[in-house]
């Protein structure tokens, strides 16, 4: 892999902006926006509206898949939930949004795969990680739950092997002392780290290790002192890619300022397990506000057929 895919929305009131967007860079530090940065696939079933995107290669049928999550919230908050938050957390969408491909251009239409039930509320932030201990792929996400009367959100997972049919949800961590929402899991020379934005105690990004992608998990406390910096209550959503040069690059998703001004902010570290993050600004590029998404490494050839696709968005 020599290339990278970041696909992402765009944080703004118009129907446009909470839809999917592509990014691409050659070295994962300077990034160049897809179809003149226009929506590249529309979300025209459930809230007409995608944010929190994840995107899988699958190992076993060579397809690519984007999950979402199934809501308008910047565009569509006002009408369909009130302006109301609570609303949303209670009586958001069971359902994400999934596109497939073969070759990353060329895309199904938007499809609604029911996760939750009546116990849960909103499905938020999906994120996939292939488990090779038991051969099949592990969907995650933030949702509140019956089960404290939808009270702080936990993390909650479904194993799936063809994207089609998913286990029965199952609790994957919760905070004792506030809700946890935006998990992102990568594996690093056979351990598990799980990035999550915390929302209280402390109100930022922490990071946890196992064992097994389902835990049990533990706190990583060096990766504390890398937050302590950041002002509270103004990063969520955290993804990472290992670059080619060895080193790791999380991306935090800046939501301090209103609209266009939003998106990602770079910490660097040699190492998950060492959890030693520093701010790089300087050395990376957007030409825009990404908003909430996942990165994919990507070949030259993949990467030279989206640059160069016609695309209808």
């Amino acid at each position: 892999m020599q290339a990278y895919l970041f696909v992402h929305f765009r944080e703004k009131t118009t129907p446009d902006g909470e839809q999917v967007y592509f990014g691409l860079s050659k070295d994962g530090y300077h990034w160049e926006e897809v179809n003149n940065g226009r929506p590249l696939l529309w979300a025209y079933y459930g809230d007409k509206g995608v944010r929190d995107f994840t995107i899988i290669r699958s190992s076993q049928n060579k397809k690519f898949y984007i999950f979402a999550t199934d809501l308008s919230l910047s565009y569509g908050m006002r009408n369909q939930y009130n302006r109301s938050w609570e609303e949303i957390s209670r009586n958001g969408s069971h359902y994400f949004s999934v596109w497939e491909s073969e070759n990353l251009v060329d895309w199904t239409e938007q499809r609604l795969v029911k996760i939750g039930n009546d116990d849960f509320g909103c499905m938020w932030a999906p994120d996939i990680i292939y488990d090779k201990e038991q051969g099949d792929y592990v969907l995650h996400w933030s949702s509140s739950h019956k089960e404290n009367d939808f009270g702080p959100k936990g993390i909650y997972y479904s194993r799936t092997r063809d994207f089609e049919h998913f286990t029965q949800p199952e609790l994957l961590y919760r905070k004792k002392d506030s809700g946890v929402i935006d998990s992102a899991i990568y594996e690093e020379e056979g351990n598990y780290y799980m990035f999550l934005k915390s929302e209280n105690n402390p109100e930022k990004l922490i990071l946890l290790k196992a064992d097994h992608i389902t835990g049990p998990y533990s706190r990583i406390e060096e990766f504390d002192k890398s937050m302590e910096e950041l002002e509270a209550g103004y990063y969520e959503a955290p993804t990472a890619v290992r670059l080619a040069d060895g080193k790791w690059c999380l991306f935090l998703d800046y939501y301090g300022v209103p609209g266009a001004g939003q998106g990602y902010v770079p910490f660097v570290a040699d190492s998950l397990a060492e959890g030693r993050f520093v701010r790089s600004d300087k050395a990376f590029q957007f030409p825009y506000g990404f908003k909430h998404g996942t990165i994919l490494p990507i070949t030259m050839e993949e990467y030279e057929r989206i640059k160069n696709h016609k695309w209808e968005g």
